[in-house]
């Protein structure tokens, strides 16, 4: 009996033993473990309504999947002369952050809107003067045609998602950074092909004055049908002067626009000689079928670079 129970005890003891060292061992190996960050995981993103398509797409690229993305004006639909409904302005109110182009381009209902934080991407941007008396803005808002202005809205952007989500600030900045090359990438490309010494010449007719900023950044000249909004009907005594203005200068190609009736440049194209009617849009919107083949606006540019290379006659 005696040795029965030696044995017993013997047996608890290394029973005891061995568990206390597999506590040790556990104790010591959790010591050593880094835990996977779960901070982020069950945060909600941040909330932000974009105005218009190039805003959006600005907003999507700096704020990559922190941010919750909505956009005002509806794929499709020409931005100059949208008007929110009360429901939409209510519903901008309750979210976090409102991200809009500026200087005009969302008409005076942006200034009904009270949200809990505005992003005015147009902010420190030196504005060229608006002559046009249908636009309610003493400057011409079409600053996102310039990739030199649209990388400082870029900045623009990540500055206010900082500042609303400053935990974020440094993913805002590295995906800012990655856009602003591309936006760099384009503008030398642009300076390359439609360089003087490269196309034989510098002027090219437009539906509407959206390319005054792209015009001055690159050393050309833009003539256009209409004045900084598409809307309205064109008289036909502008489009007798489009023709003697386009013989004159010698361009037989009129641009027309995305998401607008082609009709008015196709008249002008028809009356000079050689004419042919071009997209150059202005990026104002896209359309259903351009939104599901994942089209931004770095492919409309550089569809925009290729029409006006055409239209320039430019080498190559």
């Amino acid at each position: 009996m005696q040795n029965i129970s030696n044995m017993l005890n013997g047996l608890l003891l290394l029973s005891i033993l061995l568990l206390s060292g597999a506590n040790a061992a556990f104790s010591n190996n959790n010591s050593r473990f880094t835990p996977v960050e779960t901070s982020n995981i069950n945060t909600p993103k941040t909330k932000v309504v974009a105005s218009f398509f190039p805003v959006y797409e600005f907003v999507s690229k700096v704020g990559g999947d922190k941010v919750d993305m909505s956009m005002l004006v509806p794929i499709g639909t020409e931005p100059h002369d949208f008007d929110p409904t009360i429901q939409q302005i209510q519903s901008i109110e309750s979210t976090s952050i409102l991200v809009y182009n500026g200087e005009g381009m969302e008409g005076g209902w942006i200034n009904k809107i009270n949200p809990k934080f505005a992003i005015d991407t147009s902010k420190d941007i030196h504005l060229l003067t608006n002559n046009d008396p249908q636009i309610h803005a003493s400057t011409d808002p079409h600053i996102w045609l310039d990739p030199i202005l649209a990388i400082r809205q870029v900045e623009n952007i990540r500055d206010g998602l900082s500042k609303v989500d400053p935990t974020n600030a440094a993913y805002y900045d590295q995906n800012a950074q990655k856009f602003i090359g591309h936006l760099k990438s384009l503008d030398t490309s642009i300076r390359g092909n439609l360089s003087r010494s490269n196309c034989a010449k510098k002027d090219f007719i437009t539906f509407h004055n959206a390319f005054s900023y792209f015009a001055k950044e690159y050393g050309l000249n833009q003539h256009s049908i209409q004045g900084l909004t598409p809307e309205g009907e064109v008289l036909p005594q502008r489009l007798v002067q489009i023709v003697k203005l386009a013989k004159n200068l010698g361009i037989n190609i009129i641009y027309s626009e995305d998401l607008v009736d082609p009709r008015s440049s196709q008249t002008i194209a028809d009356e000079i000689p050689n004419g042919k009617v071009m997209v150059l849009s202005p990026i104002e919107g896209i359309n259903k079928q351009e939104q599901q083949k994942g089209v931004g606006y770095l492919e409309k540019m550089y569809q925009n670079l290729s029409a006006l290379k055409e239209g320039l006659q430019c080498k190559n």
